[in-house]
């Protein structure tokens, strides 16, 4: 757990090595994150293929589906005038 200093109790080196430290804190944060954004565009690009493909698989079955509906539907009208 971090510990309360009142800055206005510190000396001059005191007050350099903290600036230094919270410096070094950003630049950590930054390489950091840096590194997190090219981790998660890489693995975007490697599931990009496969959700193209499912999606183009989704498309074909959904049409299927909508011609079946529709047959079935061409189906009921006719069998229902026969009766």
């Amino acid at each position: 757990m971090a510990q309360s200093v009142n800055i206005t109790e510190l000396n001059l080196p005191q007050l350099e090595m903290l600036k230094n430290q919270l410096d070094q804190t950003a630049e950590d944060a930054k390489d950091f994150f840096k590194r997190k954004i090219d981790f998660l565009t890489k693995q975007m690009e490697k599931i990009q293929p496969a959700l193209q493909e499912k999606h183009a698989m989704k498309q074909a079955v959904m049409e299927m589906m909508s011609q079946k509906i529709q047959q079935l539907t061409a189906l009921g009208v006719t069998q229902a005038a026969k009766a």
